[in-house]
């Protein structure tokens, strides 16, 4: 599943305007940072993603693969997987930082040159951010994020005399993709409890582009407690160099979340 450009339009035309709104929520809140400062709260937030994949892996001189898996699809390969999301915030200020591992094995689609194979891969995603709340409800920042990714393509092909010949390889590469963000979230203190992220970033440092979306909504049962439940979609678009050392990950993941947030 390929998401359209509107979508990628849509996220970095929001955070341009909430940029451009900076200086004049800046100038409002003059007297408001002449108060004392809160004291920093902390939401420790292990969840799970029911993830689905799509898109292509290119390693080497091997043909590209093509991967469209569903979540029960990859649950049923997945070896490990470990997600984290930890916050410190007061009234003006969150430090965010995030944590994925997943590891798993994915049959190809085949065609008319690939006759069977899989992919496996170990994903290692380190994102942190900083935002700053410019209105009760809306944060803007920056922040990035450390792929590391182990890939390797096992796949038989087509003979033209008949039969298959089969072709391995298995490479590892890690970058950095520099974000934009926006946040919309709730106010503090609030029992019911939603966020709206978009992030845009890559721009040729790290991966051509990538970006993300996540939307939740949930409910704060105690200070200490709280559940959330929503949507998550990750876009890397990642080429190196072309010969033997070529590393190609061009893949959407997306899927529900449910997160478990336990407030300090």
């Amino acid at each position: 599943m390929k998401y359209d450009m509107l979508i990628i339009r849509t996220v970095a035309l929001a955070i341009l305007l909430a940029i451009a709104n900076t200086s004049v929520v800046s100038a409002q809140g003059s007297k408001q940072d002449e108060q004392p400062k809160s004291k920093w709260s902390f939401l420790v937030e292990p969840y799970l993603m029911l993830p689905n994949m799509s898109g292509n892996v290119g390693l080497g001189d091997l043909p590209d693969v093509s991967i469209d898996a569903s979540s029960g699809d990859i649950f049923s390969k997945l070896k490990m997987g470990a997600m984290l999301n930890l916050e410190a915030s007061n009234d003006k200020w969150t430090i965010a930082t995030d944590f994925i591992y997943m590891d798993l094995k994915q049959e190809v689609k085949t065609g008319t040159l690939i006759n069977s194979g899989d992919v496996t891969a170990k994903q290692f995603a380190w994102e942190i951010a900083g935002l700053k709340r410019l209105t009760p409800w809306l944060e803007l920042g920056i922040g990035g994020i450390l792929n590391s990714v182990n890939s390797g393509v096992n796949i038989n092909l087509n003979a033209i005399v008949g039969g298959t010949n089969n072709k391995a390889k298995e490479l590892t590469q890690t970058w950095f993709d520099p974000m934009l963000v926006a946040r919309i979230k709730n106010k503090p203190g609030q029992k019911f409890i939603y966020q709206l992220r978009g992030e845009i970033g890559g721009f040729g440092i790290g991966s051509d582009l990538a970006w993300q979306i996540q939307a939740y909504a949930g409910y704060r049962f105690s200070k200490l407690f709280q559940v959330a439940g929503g949507y998550r979609v990750i876009s890397l678009d990642y080429t190196t160099v072309s010969g033997e050392s070529r590393f190609m990950y061009n893949i959407d993941t997306f899927g529900p979340v449910v997160r478990f947030g336990f407030n300090f």
